[in-house]
């Protein structure tokens, strides 16, 4: 039953988004197709609630309390990849807040953060001016050729989204700095990902510049690449592998990460810091 849930979920989803695109641009579609669609939705909304509602009772039965029992269930029914992406917008979202109120996101007293959006800040800035230029200059053509309001409107509903997206990526960049504390380094991008390493792994850290990397997250015969602008300049050996989740949550050990921060000179400082324990004992 859980694969008939999920396959349905999958298969609504794009009917009905084609739906809507018919009727925004003004098609006139049979009385008996939309019925039949409606019906169609209502079947698998019942489908997708009945199908929740017994593995939500199954974690129940093993133990787990309401909450718990009811993320499981969720987690079951709806793909990691669908998860995380809509974790993606979720994350966004929250960056944006954050940047607008001038704050961070997991960087505790006493840690040092380690930007990394400098070097991308121009390039995603004309980009999101591109996309504020196509969204006026489509709105202009289709008034042009007549097109319906409910087509002209929709599409500049999805292209006002991808500039907010687009903003949100930008803000999580800002908001989500790399982190050095004294337990850990955390790498991450934006709300792409997020790589916690213990400081005990670490065997050695060195400034090393590479400007032609390959993507933005790679991962070859243990090799971590964490890019931005293609760029990397910071490498970090590690004295036993460590698990990289990608961002679509594909797993993989890495045993050396290279990324890039702003300022690479004082990444390397607070990595190669140990805080002596003899200097808060007394004396």
């Amino acid at each position: 039953m859980l694969g008939i849930a999920r396959g349905a979920l999958s298969a609504m989803v794009p009917v009905e988004l084609l739906l809507v695109i018919l009727l925004a641009s003004g098609v006139s579609l049979p009385g008996w197709v939309i019925v039949v669609a409606e019906l169609a939705a209502a079947s698998v909304f019942v489908l997708e609630t009945v199908t929740v509602y017994r593995l939500f009772r199954a974690e129940r039965r093993g133990g787990a309390d309401r909450r718990t029992a009811l993320r499981a269930a969720v987690d079951r029914l709806v793909p990691e990849r669908v998860r995380r992406i809509m974790d993606f917008d979720l994350k966004g979202m929250v960056s944006l807040v954050l940047w607008i109120t001038r704050r961070r996101d997991g960087v505790p007293p006493g840690a040092t953060a380690a930007s990394y959006s400098r070097a991308q800040t121009s390039t995603m800035t004309m980009f999101l001016f591109m996309m504020i230029v196509e969204l006026v200059g489509v709105e202009i053509l289709l008034r042009a050729f007549g097109a319906p309001a409910g087509l002209r409107t929709l599409i500049l509903v999805v292209d006002a989204y991808g500039i907010l997206f687009a903003l949100a990526v930008i803000a999580a960049c800002v908001t989500r700095p790399h982190v050095v504390s004294p337990g850990e380094l955390r790498i991450r991008y934006g709300a792409f990902f997020d790589l916690r390493v213990p400081r005990d792994l670490i065997s050695s850290v060195r400034l090393s510049r590479n400007y032609n990397e390959s993507g933005m997250i790679t991962l070859t015969d243990g090799r971590l690449g964490v890019a931005v602008s293609s760029q990397t300049n910071v490498v970090v050996e590690l004295t036993e592998p460590v698990t990289v989740v990608r961002p679509l949550g594909s797993r993989a050990e890495a045993t050396a990460i290279r990324f890039f921060t702003d300022d690479p000179d004082a990444t390397l400082q607070a990595l190669r810091h140990r805080e002596d324990p003899r200097a808060s004992s007394p004396v």
